[in-house]
């Protein structure tokens, strides 16, 4: 699976009623043996959107603690070119496509789920996460 930046940010931020889904998902998988991703740009939108309510040090300190257990998802010039042939509107989401796709995930976990319509790999809310794969 790859984590949607939305999905970080809702924990980061404790933004209800999101967060309790999310930080709960997030917890299954620091306990799990599940291989889980995040695309690269995923947490540069994180840090800039975090580190404006949170600081700096705590954005980092976020993602610090987010390798530990989940991985970043390969990223090169032809997932690039994929994300930028896909029929979406929203060409971050096109990327977070390209992202699920380079590194196998079976879905992408978001909390806008109509955003990935058109996308070849499912989405999934974190609370239909946690009841498909937990």
């Amino acid at each position: 699976m790859l984590l949607d930046t939305d999905v970080l940010i809702d924990v980061a931020l404790d933004r209800r009623p999101h967060s309790g889904p999310s930080t709960e998902l997030l917890d299954r998988i620091e306990q799990s043996s599940r291989r889980v991703f995040v695309a690269w740009h995923s947490l540069s939108n994180f840090c800039c959107l975090v580190t404006s309510e949170r600081g700096d040090s705590d954005a980092r300190d976020f993602i610090a603690e987010l390798i530990r257990f989940v991985a970043v998802a390969p990223a090169d010039t032809a997932a690039l070119r994929y994300a930028i042939s896909l029929p979406m509107t929203d060409f971050e989401d096109a990327m977070q496509v390209a992202a699920a796709r380079a590194c196998g995930a079976e879905c992408i976990v978001t909390r806008n789920v109509r955003d990935f319509v058109r996308s070849p790999i499912p989405a999934v809310t974190p609370r239909e996460a946690l009841a498909r794969l937990f």
